[in-house]
């Protein structure tokens, strides 16, 4: 929910929007044309002209947007979707935690190279404002929650430390070149569209297609956040003017366990399925995070933003709205539940 006065107004701006064919870059997209942006969607080139969540859009939304196929590692496809725009939302990046064990090449070039290259390119353009994603992984183990902006980063994971150095590239830009940047950090975002790699889909998809739940470790606690919420983060800290050089959590503040989470989805869905343990589902034990809540703080004060799906009860409203939108067979028809997708 966003609330004061707005010092950036987005309608009619020209936006950028990388890694919009995503789970929370199509959301954003849905947003931003209710803004009045006009916007250009950075899909990742395929041959199959594939545009990822962007294909189940609205014809209405779909013939608003021009949608650029390209690639964040290459220097000349970044230059030319960062031509002519106002503003940037940079979401592109390699996010599976456990395939970043396997292919730390790709999440380097992607995550961190191609950070770099939209700041290069942006410094040639006229862009006002670019709005940096991180990840509540880049601060790694902490005792104590909830966890601020001024915590340190701790890599646990080769992901972590491709966005740990995203982050401090796109601050050093800030702070040597004058751009514009504003870091948001969203912790575990959920809702519709999100893949089979996240723990909701995971939990959902298999009480759908199977006869059993095989996960990983069930007593890490997370922060799971509402897709609305996060793009009204996105939102928010885009229209403020003194976001310029931050670093902002969103977060729900509230902090649940894999273990209730089961718990609570299977009341909600009525089932009552035995879980297994997998060990390939486990991250390293020293790669682990074990907890992770958000102190929003900042984002209260400085964006005056705040979760709409606040504490248990807006966890079961966000959870319910996951679960009717996956329940649905032409929804489901995308998602391989017996399947393990590092």
């Amino acid at each position: 929910m966003i609330k004061g006065k707005k010092n950036i107004n987005l309608k009619n701006k020209r936006v950028l929007i990388t890694g919009a064919d995503g789970f929370i870059g199509s959301h954003l997209v849905e947003k931003l044309i209710q803004e009045g942006c006009d916007i250009r969607a950075m899909a990742m080139y395929n041959s199959f002209n594939n545009w990822g969540w962007l294909d189940q859009l609205d014809d209405t939304i779909l013939k608003n947007i021009e949608v650029y196929p390209g690639d964040m590692r290459d220097l000349k496809s970044v230059k030319n979707a960062c031509r002519d725009i106002d503003v940037v939302f940079h979401l592109a990046s390699l996010i599976a935690i456990p395939q970043s064990y396997y292919s730390p090449y790709a999440y380097l070039e992607t995550n961190a190279t191609g950070a770099l290259n939209l700041f290069e390119c942006c410094l040639d353009s006229n862009v006002t404002k670019i709005i940096h994603t991180s990840t509540s992984e880049v601060y790694g183990e902490y005792d104590t929650v909830p966890i601020g902006e001024d915590n340190k980063n701790i890599a646990r994971s080769p992901y972590s430390a491709t966005k740990i150095a995203a982050d401090q590239l796109a601050y050093s830009y800030f702070s040597t070149f004058d751009l514009p940047i504003s870091i948001i950090r969203p912790f575990n975002t959920y809702g519709p569209r999100q893949s089979n790699r996240a723990i909701i889909p995971t939990i959902i998809t298999q009480i759908l297609n199977n006869k059993f739940i095989e996960l990983g470790s069930l007593y890490p606690t997370r922060d799971f956040t509402h897709v609305s919420d996060t793009v009204s983060g996105f939102v928010s800290i885009a229209e403020n003017k003194n976001s310029i050089g931050e670093i902002v959590n969103i977060g729900s503040g509230y902090e649940i366990s894999i273990d209730d989470l089961v718990d609570l989805i299977q009341t909600i869905m009525k089932t009552n399925l035995k879980i297994k343990i997998s060990s390939k589902r486990k991250r390293p034990i020293k790669g682990e995070v074990f907890r992770l809540k958000a102190n929003v703080n900042k984002a209260r004060k400085l964006l005056q933003w705040q979760p709409s799906f606040k504490g248990k009860k807006g966890l079961i409203k966000g959870l319910k709205g996951t679960i009717d939108w996956f329940s649905n067979k032409d929804n489901l028809q995308f998602y391989k539940s017996s399947i393990y997708n590092k």
